[in-house]
């Protein structure tokens, strides 16, 4: 879910600059005007604040929230610097942005879902059965360095030889994709995996945290700038109410979270498809957590040093300085 096309980057750039320019006005209804930047178009992983803005629990904490499309990977800087109060963004984003030359004032505040929920997916007729069976095949991707190094990474722990797996970049990419030239995906199973399904297609579909358990990191999580957690402490209190009550909704009553959403997404995604993804979330989005949102530090440590390991950066840095967990409510929020 981390790619839209150069057309339509440039396209959502000029809609998020209006939109800014927009905020910058008042509010007649006395509400505090808030930005909130996503990775990518609206999909099942952001629900929950489609949920909270539907449903007026940002409007009881006092905010107006506006969600705004991505700019093309921007988020981490877009947040940075003031031009967006909150963003989603990846662990692996917020450790890159962090351990820059220049590093950049951001910190994870809150994870949309507990696990990784990502992998590899294939149609079945290929007959890729674990990373071994990578050689010989064509992989689509997005073309980052850490997506290279998790692929190379988990075929040489199979004892498969990285250089035998033809990489290809795409601007764009979604299940359609293995109709195509691709052999093999990264997909989110909860997104492309159900929309192939209900498209017909027999995956098989290889999720991340089954082959190494350090690469079960945070993805999605919810960034805000150092500058905005010391500045603004209880609008980051606020935001994060509202959005665990959206996130519970999304928990307690996926279909209806669903219709929701419909409103926001692309027509070529039905209801039903939204419903089963919804479902599948529900499960997902605090499996296992005391609350919605909470982080831990030794998955923060168990990915950095997969990092480290793949030469993606020089040298670890405390989990401590990514996350906290300071400004979600202290107890589930119904």
């Amino acid at each position: 879910m981390k790619k839209i096309t150069r057309i339509a980057a440039l396209l959502l750039a000029l809609s998020f600059g209006l939109s800014l320019a927009a905020c910058k006005g008042g509010n007649a209804s006395g509400l505090t005007r808030v930005t909130l930047v996503l990775d990518y178009v609206p999909n099942t992983n952001h629900t929950g604040f489609y949920a909270a803005q539907k449903l007026g629990y940002y409007a009881s904490e006092g905010l107006d929230v506006n969600i705004i499309e991505p700019a093309d990977n921007s988020v981490t800087t877009l947040v940075a610097t003031g031009k967006a109060d909150f963003g989603v963004s990846f662990q692996e984003d917020v450790t890159y942005a962090l351990t820059a030359e220049q590093p950049l004032p951001i910190k994870a505040i809150a994870t949309i879902i507990q696990h990784n929920t990502s992998g590899f997916a294939s149609l079945k007729s290929e007959n890729i059965a674990n990373p071994k069976d990578f050689e010989g095949k064509t992989y689509a991707g997005w073309g980052s360095p850490s997506e290279q190094a998790v692929v190379q990474a988990v075929m040489k722990s199979s004892g498969a030889d990285p250089s035998k797996l033809n990489f290809v970049t795409s601007d764009s990419l979604d299940y359609t994709a293995l109709l195509g030239s691709a052999d093999l995906l990264w997909i989110f199973w909860a997104w492309d995996g159900i929309a192939a399904q209900h498209a017909g297609l027999d995956l098989n579909y290889l999720e991340l945290r089954s082959i190494d358990e350090r690469l079960d990191y945070y993805t999605p999580v919810i960034i805000a700038s150092d500058g905005l957690l010391a500045d603004k402490p209880d609008l980051a209190r606020k935001f994060l109410a509202a959005t665990s009550k959206g996130y519970q909704y999304c928990i307690d009553e996926p279909a209806k979270a669903a219709d929701i959403l419909q409103e926001h997404v692309d027509k070529a995604y039905d209801l039903s498809m939204l419903v089963d993804s919804q479902k599948y979330l529900a499960g997902k989005y605090a499996e296992g957590a005391a609350r919605w949102g909470e982080m831990k530090s030794e998955v923060w440590d168990n990915y950095t040093a997969f990092m480290v390991e793949n030469g993606l950066i020089d040298k670890a840095i405390p989990a401590s300085d990514c996350y906290t967990n300071e400004f979600l409510p202290s107890a589930p929020t119904k």
